[in-house]
Order: structure tokens, then sequence, then C-alpha cells
């Protein structure tokens, strides 16, 4: 038996990375799964590859949340899961960074998730509740030079997490955020960002002196959306190789 038998989950950003990571955990865990992403090729692609239902979602967008809210339900009669995964990394210091460039970091990783959240309230409740992992950061827990708009980004979706949980409560919806700190991911292979940070300095600050790889995040994630997690809410779980355990980096 897989660990989310019977689940239908609704994956965002699920197109590459740690989203396609949990694309493929939950399918093997024994999810039905939809994933939204913007990236339309890399999308279809793994559709294809894994039986999972793609639909083009931008976080931002409401109407696009009730398309892929809709899509899961039609597909598949319910929605257990979300996972609040898309997000989006710009390297700049305050000085320097256009606040367009703020507003589009806030617009994906924060109103993104509490838009997902107020979307699928309904039908969790419909379905006698449901689990909803917000995607962090360890920058949601400590501040990082040069990453401004993503830190107040993930610090926001802290706040989101803990107010969602106890307003959802009562209709046994669940809310917790994960906090992956160094992962091998497309978005942390940013030009700028490798310009500006000493790699070695951040690994010798970890315990457990490796980047993580994506699965890894996804193995808290699938727990978290399990029924084996069903006293867990508004907490927050750190995947960081022990990177927050001393002076930080």
């Amino acid at each position: 038996m897989g660990l989310l038998d019977g689940k239908v989950a609704l994956i965002t950003g699920g197109a590459r990375g740690m989203g396609a990571a949990h694309v493929r955990l939950f399918l093997a865990e024994g999810a039905r799964v939809v994933f939204g992403d913007v990236r339309d090729e890399e999308g279809k692609a793994l559709a294809e590859e894994t039986g999972a239902a793609y639909v083009r979602h931008d976080v931002r967008d409401p109407a696009a949340w009730e398309q892929a809210v809709g899509t899961a339900t039609a597909l598949h009669g319910q929605l257990d899961v979300l996972v609040n995964n898309a997000g989006i990394l710009r390297y700049g210091r305050i000085a320097d960074m256009p606040p367009e460039d703020f507003d589009l970091i806030l617009g994906v990783n924060l109103k993104g998730a509490w838009l997902g959240i107020r979307s699928v309230i309904e039908p969790m409740r419909a379905a006698g509740g449901g689990s909803i992992v917000n995607i962090s950061s360890i920058e949601g827990l400590i501040g990082a030079e040069g990453l401004s708009a993503y830190a107040a980004s993930k610090f926001g979706l802290r706040g989101v997490t803990k107010s969602a949980a106890r307003e959802l409560a009562r209709l046994g919806i669940r809310v917790n955020s994960v906090h992956p700190g160094a992962i091998n991911t497309p978005m942390v292979q940013d030009p700028d960002l490798a310009r500006e940070v000493d790699a070695a300095a951040f690994v010798k600050a970890m315990v457990i002196k490796r980047f993580a790889e994506p699965v890894e995040v996804s193995h808290v994630v699938a727990f978290l959306a399990s029924d084996r997690s069903s006293y867990c809410t508004g907490s927050e779980f750190t995947v960081d190789g022990g990177l927050l355990t001393g002076a930080g980096y």
C-alpha cells in the first residue's frame, strides 16, 4: 500500500525541479495527481511520462486557480491535497532591485499560495478535510544578503500558513510549511546567485555537507500530505542538512 493511496493532489510548479519530484513520488505512493506550471513543454513531457494530468497554471491568476482545481475535481471527483510549490527567485540587493521584481516575487511566492489556499477550501470541505503543504524556504526563517524579496515572500508564507491552520482546522484541513535549504534544482543555478554566493562557505556551514536531491524534500511533503501527519498543523519542517543548527551562513 502507498502512503497516499486514495488521495487526489494538486501540485503547483510541478514541471521541473522539486515540483517534478513531488509529482513522481506522489504517484509512486498511490496518489492521483494534477500538476500545474507555466512551462508548457516541460509540463506536457512530464505528464506524458508519468500519466499525471498537466494544466497551464499561473498561480497569480484566480481564474487559473479555478481551472486547476476544477480539473482535479472533474477528473477525480475530489481534492484532498494541495502542494503550494510554485516559486521564483531573483537575486538583487535592495538598492539595485527594480520594484517590479519585488512585486513579481511576492505575487508568485506569496499571493499565489494564498490564492491556492482560498481556492481549495470548498472542495476539501466537501471531501471531509485535507492537507495543504506550503513550500517555504530556510530564507523564510533567516535573512540572506541579496534575497530580500525572496525572504519577504517566504517569511510571509509562514504567517499565512499559521493563520490558515487556525482558520481551517474546524474543517479538518491541516496546513503546514516545509523549509528546504540547499536543494539541487534549476532555481538555485541562477547565474546572478552563483556569482554572489560562496558555495564552499555555504556547504561548510551545513552539518550534512552536500546539496540535497529534490526527492529528499518530497518525502517530507508526502508525509505531511498523508494521514500519518494527522496531528500536525501550523508547523514548520526544515529540510536543510542541519544548516540552521549553528550560526547560519
